[in-house]
């Protein structure tokens, strides 16, 4: 095994047996992506890609509580905020260039993870050939909640996942536990914590083979009871239908989402619907082209620097949108934003 090596300050990259090794090490910010470890995960890659000794990338979170917390949006705010356009457009690029980078990636890139995996990490994993939850694993989309969207290529996964699990995931932002990302599609192994670290020297020992002797047999689905009425509410073909359909359900599920709903960017929950419409007829390379203009569109609108505040700064969970209501929005405005 070779010697660790360090990318940046946050980014732990080595190789070790048969595998490169990138340990995500910002602890204090869960493992946030910012731009300088968006460029040392791609410079990881790029000096792997022809090394014969690399059979298989690994990718993980060091800190004990997340693989990766998403990308920076505070740090994203803040530059919206002073009208650093370029460097906001720079992150942005720079990130969705490494997602499209592990998807083409000619060698397997495999996700260890074992703690939060939201947003951008979802990013960092979901596009590779494996992805390894555990029990502590916690995977989410909540751009709605910060007045975003699902980035990061998640317009072309999410329409793909099974039945409108997509739908109901872009737009609620609900959190799946390690195994219930399996069994939407998010993860692709279930292997308990505590064999995180023996899977880890198998992988450099073994290759991709350590995966499934490690794999653990699957629990239900924690959604398993309410899969049908996902479905039946989210696959409807707009958000007005969905609204109307949660509130004929007449169960606490319902009602629930039905809240959620109202509790997000009323801006923010119709684009993130109509680019996931849009993303089911498109290939990932244009899913992350149409994100990175609509990216710069929603960084301008009051409801992102409101909701990264509400949510991220000041943690007071209280955002003043500037739309009372979805019904309140302009669907003309809409249509603009997403071409």
């Amino acid at each position: 095994m070779t010697e660790p090596s360090r990318a940046t300050e946050t980014v732990l990259c080595r190789r070790d047996g048969r595998v490169g090794r990138i340990g995500l090490d910002r602890p204090a910010a869960l493992n946030a992506l910012d731009l300088a470890m968006v460029h040392a995960i791609r410079r990881a890659l790029a000096a792997w890609r022809e090394d014969a000794r690399v059979h298989a990338v690994v990718i993980e979170g060091l800190g004990g509580r997340a693989f990766c917390a998403g990308g920076d949006v505070r740090q994203a705010r803040a530059q919206a905020l002073a009208g650093e356009w370029a460097r906001v457009y720079e992150f942005f690029a720079a990130e969705y260039a490494m997602n499209r980078e592990i998807a083409h990636y000619p060698k397997p890139v495999v996700a260890l993870v074992d703690g939060i995996c939201m947003g951008g990490g979802i990013g960092v994993s979901v596009h590779g050939e494996a992805r390894v939850a555990s029990e502590r694993a916690v995977f989410a989309m909540p751009e709605t909640a910060i007045a975003l969207f699902p980035d990061i290529g998640a317009t072309f996964l999410l329409p793909r996942l099974p039945g409108a699990l997509g739908t109901w995931l872009a737009l609620t932002g609900a959190r799946l536990a390690g195994a219930d990302a399996v069994h939407a599609g998010l993860a692709t192994h279930f292997v308990p914590s505590a064999g995180f670290p023996a899977l880890a020297t198998a992988l450099a020992r073994d290759g991709l083979a350590a995966l499934a002797p490690a794999a653990a047999p699957l629990p239900a689905a924690g959604f398993a009871a309410q899969r049908a009425a996902i479905d039946r509410c989210f696959g409807r073909a707009s958000v007005a239908d969905i609204l109307a359909a949660l509130a004929a359900e007449g169960t606490a599920w319902a009602e629930e989402t039905l809240a959620t709903l109202r509790r997000m960017s009323p801006a923010s929950v119709l684009w993130s619907f109509a680019m996931v419409r849009r993303g089911a007829e498109r290939s990932l390379g244009q899913c992350l082209d149409a994100e990175l203009e609509l990216v710069m569109k929603v960084t301008r609108h009051p409801d992102f620097a409101e909701g990264v505040r509400a949510m991220v700064v000041d943690k007071d969970r209280a955002p003043r949108w500037r739309d009372a209501a979805i019904e309140a929005v302009d669907p003309a405005e809409i249509a603009a934003m997403v071409g």
